[in-house]
C-alpha cells in the first residue's frame, strides 16, 4: 500500500500524519488483534482437547429407556406418537431418580404429566435429546423449527422451550394456523471444550435434522411453509442440512441465523439453498466479537469462516435490536417480532438494521 510521500497530500500540517497511514495503521492493528485473539482461541483449543475428553469421561450419563418406537408418523397418528413420548418421558424420570439426579428426573417428570406436552420425539439416555411441538402441527400452514446452540440438554432444556412458546404465542395471535418445533434433535457441543470450534456435531446433526423436516412435511402436507430459525452453533447445523433438503426436493423457505458464529461457507450462496437466508445479530451479543476465521489443526477445521452478518456474506439482514446472545426471543422485542414477520412469509415488513 501506498505511504502518501510526496506533495503533502493527505498530511495533518499540524500533527504531521498522514491520515491515510493512520487508518491503514488501525486497519492493521486490528487485523493484528483479530490475529492475536484467534491464536489463543486455536491454543485454548488444543488445551481443551487435552483436558475436557478426560472430564467428560469420569462424568456419569444418566440411564433411560430407549426411545419409543413408532414408525413413520402421520397426521392421524400424532396423538398416539405424543402420548407414547410422554410414557417414555415417565419411565426416564423413574430411572433418573433411581440413579439420584433428582434434577433431571423432576424435568422428565413434568414433562410426561401434562397431557397438553405434544413430543414428536424423546430421547432421555445421556445429555438427553426432545422435539417437541407448540400448536397444531397437522393444521399448520406455517412451522418454524427452533435450532439451538451449544449447551441445550435435557437439564437446561426449560430456557430453550421458553423461545418456543415466545414464538409461538407471538405467531399463534396473529395467524392461529402456525406450529412451533423445538427440536433438540442433536447432542449439542459444551460452550467450553474443542467441539463447538469444529463443524463435527453439525455434520452429524444435519442428517436427523433433514430426515425431522421431512417428517413435518409428511405430516403437514408438501404445502406448508418451514422456516428453519438456528440459534447460534445451530446455525451450523442448518447450513449442512440446508442442501440436503434441497437435495430431496423438499426445501425451507427460510433460513434464519442468529447470533452465528459462521456457517462455515464464505458466502450464503455456498449453502446452496432456494431458501431466502436471514442474518440478524443483537446489539448486546458477545458473538461478535468471536473471530470469524478458519484455520486447520491437527488436522481438523476450527472456525466457521465469514460473518453472516457481513455484507461479503450475501445474507438478508434483519433488526435484531438490543438481544443478547440469549434473547432473541423475547417478548416485545423487535428480534422476535421480525422473526415472527419471516416466518408468516412478511418479508416486506421486516425492519434492517
Amino acid at each position: 500500500m501506498g505511504r502518501g510521500v510526496g506533495r503533502g497530500a493527505g498530511r495533518d500540517v499540524g500533527r504531521g500524519v498522514d491520515r491515510r497511514d493512520a487508518g491503514g495503521g488501525q486497519v492493521q492493528a486490528g487485523r493484528r488483534t483479530r490475529g492475536r485473539w484467534f491464536r489463543a482461541l486455536l491454543a485454548a483449543l488444543v488445551m481443551a482437547a487435552l483436558v475436557v475428553p478426560l472430564a467428560a469421561a469420569t462424568r456419569p450419563r444418566v440411564p433411560a429407556p430407549a426411545p419409543a418406537d413408532l414408525g413413520r408418523i402421520t397426521a392421524a397418528t400424532l396423538g398416539a406418537a405424543y402420548a407414547a413420548n410422554r410414557a417414555n418421558a415417565a419411565e426416564a424420570a423413574r430411572m433418573a431418580e433411581d440413579h439420584g439426579d433428582r434434577h433431571r428426573a423432576a424435568m422428565e417428570r413434568a414433562m410426561a404429566r401434562d397431557p397438553a406436552r405434544q413430543f414428536l420425539a424423546f430421547d432421555g439416555r445421556g445429555p438427553g435429546l426432545a422435539t417437541e411441538v407448540f400448536g397444531d402441527l397437522a393444521g399448520a400452514d406455517r412451522i418454524a423449527v427452533l435450532i439451538p446452540g451449544s449447551d441445550t440438554t435435557l437439564d437446561t432444556y426449560a430456557r430453550f422451550r421458553a423461545t418456543a412458546v415466545s414464538l409461538h404465542r407471538h405467531l399463534a395471535a396473529r395467524h392461529p394456523r402456525t406450529a412451533v418445533i423445538a427440536w433438540l434433535g442433536y447432542e449439542t457441543p459444551g460452550t467450553v471444550g474443542t467441539a463447538v470450534m469444529t463443524t463435527t456435531r453439525a455434520q452429524e446433526a444435519a442428517p436427523e435434522l433433514a430426515e425431522s423436516v421431512a417428517a413435518l412435511y409428511g405430516i403437514a402436507g408438501r404445502d406448508t411453509e418451514i422456516s428453519l430459525l438456528c440459534h447460534s452453533y445451530g446455525s451450523v447445523v442448518c447450513a449442512r442440512a440446508a442442501p440436503a433438503l434441497e437435495a430431496e426436493g423438499l426445501p425451507v423457505a427460510d433460513l434464519v441465523l442468529l447470533g452465528s458464529p459462521g456457517t462455515g461457507v464464505d458466502r450464503a450462496s455456498d449453502l446452496r439453498t432456494s431458501a431466502r437466508v436471514w442474518a440478524g445479530r443483537g446489539a448486546r451479543d458477545w458473538i461478535a466479537d468471536v473471530p470469524h476465521a478458519r484455520a486447520d489443526l491437527l488436522g481438523t477445521t476450527v472456525g466457521f469462516g465469514t460473518d453472516p452478518m457481513s455484507p461479503a456474506y450475501g445474507a438478508r439482514r434483519f433488526a435484531a435490536g438490543s438481544a443478547g446472545h440469549g434473547g432473541y426471543f423475547a417478548p416485545g422485542s423487535e428480534s422476535l417480532a421480525n422473526l415472527a414477520r419471516i416466518v408468516l412469509g412478511e418479508t416486506a415488513e421486516v425492519s434492517h438494521d
